[in-house]
Order: C-alpha cells, then sequence, then structure tokens
C-alpha cells in the first residue's frame, strides 16, 4: 500500500537550523551589516542595563553644574539643569528601542492581518483594504502622526500607537504581494488537496513563507519609527518632560548651539548612529534573505 505523507512533511522543504545558520553567516560576511548588528547590539544591552550604567539618574539635577562642557565628571557635559547628558541619553535609548520596537510590533499585527485577508480573499474585500492603506499612505507619514497624537494627546503610549497606525500600510502591502504570488503555488494547491483549511493555509502554510520581506521591513521600519518618535518629542507631542527622549533634549538643545553645542550635538548624534546602524542591519538581512539578490550580485 502505498504510503500517503503527512501535510508537516509535505511543506517542510528545509532545516531551519541550517537557514538560521546562512542567514546569520551571510549578514556578518557584509562588513555594514555586521558593524550596524554590532552597534545595535551594544544599544539594546546599554538600553537593558541603562540604570547599572548610567553615571547618574536620568532627572538627577545639579543646578551649580548647569551646562558644563564634557570633563572627566561628565563625559559628555551638562544641561541647562545640570543634568549628566550622558545618562540621559543612556535612558533615551530606551525610550526609543521601546517606541520602535512596540510601534512596528502593532503595525506587524495589523498589516499582515490585512494583507493576508486581503490578499487571500482578494475581490471587494481586497479592494476595500486596499483603497484604505492607499489612503494612509497619501499623506505624509509625520503629518499624519502629528493628526493622530493632536486627537489621542501627547504621551509616549499615544505615540507608539500613532506610529504603528502609519506603519500598517508598508506591511499589509508586503504581506498582500507575497500571498498574492503564493496562493496559486503547486504546494498550496497540494495543502488544499490534503484538507487544510483557509485558517491553516493562512497561518501555516502562506504566512511562514511571506517571513523573510516582513523581517526586513521591520528592522527599517524600526529605525524610521525612532525618526518619527524623535520628531514627535522634538515638537513636544511624545515624550513629556522630565523623561528622557532624545529628540526633547534636540529641541531643547536647539536654543542653547551658541552656549552648550555639546547639547543638541550628542542626542542628534544617538538618533544618526543609531537609525544608521538599524539601516545597516536592515540591508543585511535583505541580502541574506533574498536568494534572488544573491544571486544577482553573484553574476555581477
Amino acid at each position: 500500500m502505498e504510503r500517503v505523507e503527512s501535510l508537516p512533511a509535505v511543506l517542510s522543504k528545509r532545516p531551519a537550523a541550517g537557514q538560521l545558520l546562512r542567514v546569520v553567516r551571510t549578514l556578518f560576511g557584509s562588513r555594514t551589516a555586521a558593524i550596524g548588528a554590532v552597534l545595535t547590539a551594544m544599544l539594546v544591552l546599554t538600553a537593558v542595563f541603562a540604570p547599572w550604567i548610567a553615571p547618574y539618574r536620568q532627572d538627577e539635577i545639579h543646578p551649580i553644574d548647569s551646562l558644563l562642557p564634557p570633563s572627566a565628571k561628565y563625559l559628555l557635559g551638562t544641561d541647562d539643569l545640570g543634568r549628566d547628558i550622558l545618562s540621559r541619553i543612556i535612558f533615551g535609548a530606551r525610550v526609543s528601542l521601546m517606541v520602535g520596537t512596540i510601534a512596528i510590533g502593532i503595525a506587524i499585527v495589523a498589516g499582515v492581518f490585512l494583507g493576508l485577508t486581503a490578499g487571500y480573499v482578494g475581490g471587494k474585500i481586497d479592494s476595500v483594504i486596499m483603497r484604505v492603506m492607499d489612503a494612509l499612505l497619501a499623506f505624509p507619514a509625520i503629518l499624519l502622526a502629528i493628526a493622530l497624537m493632536a486627537v489621542l494627546g501627547p504621551s509616549l503610549e499615544n505615540a507608539m500607537i500613532a506610529i504603528g497606525v502609519i506603519s500598517i500600510p508598508a506591511f499589509a502591502r508586503i504581506t498582500r504581494a507575497n500571498v498574492l504570488s503564493l496562493r496559486e503555488k503547486e504546494f498550496i494547491e497540494a495543502s488544499r488537496a490534503l484538507g487544510a483549511g483557509d485558517l491553516y493555509l493562512n497561518a501555516v502554510v502562506i504566512l511562514p513563507n511571506c517571513l523573510s520581506p516582513i523581517i526586513v521591513q521591520a528592522s527599517l521600519g524600526i529605525g524610521n519609527a525612532i525618526l518619527v518618535e524623535a520628531a514627535l518629542s522634538f515638537l513636544g507631542l511624545g515624550v513629556q518632560p522630565p523623561n528622557p527622549s532624545w529628540g526633547s533634549m534636540l529641541a531643547f538643545g536647539r536654543n542653547l548651539l551658541g552656549q552648550a553645542p555639546w547639547y543638541a550635538t550628542f542626542s542628534g548624534l544617538a538618533i544618526f548612529v543609531t537609525v544608521l546602524a538599524l539601516n545597516f542591519v536592515g540591508d543585511g538581512l535583505r541580502e541574506a534573505l533574498d536568494p534572488r539578490l544573491r544571486a544577482t550580485e553573484r553574476g555581477a
């Protein structure tokens, strides 16, 4: 009697561990991606261990040390209230990473669900969902975020929601495009023939095959979310004082550029280095997870 393979056996293509090892090897084979990964890891560790790394508390005030330049006591100088800028930048890393991660998490959950639904169901549902996404994309991201913050009110939590909402269309469009190319593939037909339902097909068969571009977009999206959060905080709509935020530090420091240029300079550098590192990681992941791109570069 001929043996019929189970559905998971039909769907498995390659060992996950071997694929992960190949991705890591390809990622660290690129100098810029490796630099980005190391900088990102350092940033994450700094944010996690901020209370132990920072020389002072984030809100510790030393009035007699107001606007001191970088020195052995204050490595990056102090602000107008005598707070240590290095300590506030370290604690600000927590805010930036939290906003970027949670906001993009919101965007992934909503965007992937909408993209799967639009691409798999098609028809009028697809048309309605994608027209809503097109409408969101028609607004400049920062203006849409400001509009949402005006409705929700200035706070860190509302900033996460606003940034998550403006990031949804990117994930929805990427997911839909991949679903449209996958839903007529032979292994999808084989899964249907073996009795797989729509929910199983979407969650177990189609979604894992869409993860590569989603992961790449997430790494790039976190950097963009950090930029938007900095812009909102710069305008006074994001993190509220006395909590540290790189954007609000940049806003306060711009008024003291002539007297204390280090105030705005170091917070601006923190934003620049973080976003650059995340973009390096995103480019490296795109190369590692896209076999067509690797083949093209080898051919070149």
